[in-house]
């Protein structure tokens, strides 16, 4: 009689600390999942900053670009005929926007790609200058980067048309490639 006591009081034990263990387990799945989904559904933090500060920190032709929707004359800007391996940033807060990947020689005087980094930029309809274009912005600072046309090349027919002053260029670690 003593043994069965001793089982069932082990038993118990054992059962509980199942029990403690499976729901301690599923508790973190789903804080993790919620983690995650909140993660992935958190909108991108906008940078903002006044006027002044965009003078002060910007160089006066990042900030004609960036802050004023300016563009730069074709065929003079440091990133055209550029073809290094790494990551095109916006100049204004350093957002990660192209990769060199994407980028080819398109002959309109401006660095070209065919894809954004995803998230990376917004689209804008703009009509300024009798014109009907795309403006793309960075998703970050809302700064002026260039315009988007639908005359690139596969895979996705897109012509991401971007002013040099309004990127930095991060070259790839050659390390990290080995």
């Amino acid at each position: 009689m003593e043994k069965t006591k001793y089982s069932i009081k082990n038993h118990s034990k054992y059962l509980l600390i199942k029990f403690w263990l499976i729901s301690t387990f599923i508790i973190t799945v789903l804080i993790a999942q919620d983690k995650v989904l909140y993660l992935v559904n958190e909108e991108p933090t906008k940078m903002k900053r006044s006027d002044s500060e965009w003078k002060r920190i910007l160089s006066a032709a990042e900030y004609h670009i960036l802050r004023e929707k300016g563009t730069e004359r074709a065929f003079t800007g440091e990133y055209d005929g550029h073809f290094e391996e790494g990551t095109y940033v916006c100049a204004g807060c350093g957002n990660k926007i192209f990769e060199s990947e994407t980028k080819y020689r398109s002959g309109c005087g401006w660095p070209a790609f065919y894809n954004a980094i995803p998230e990376s930029v917004q689209e804008h309809e703009d009509n300024s200058f009798g014109m009907r274009r795309i403006e793309i912005t960075c998703s970050k600072c809302d700064g002026h980067l260039g315009h988007v046309f639908n005359d690139g090349p596969q895979p996705t027919g897109l012509r991401y048309c971007i002013n040099s002053v309004s990127m930095d260029f991060n070259p790839s670690d050659k390390e990290e490639q080995k």
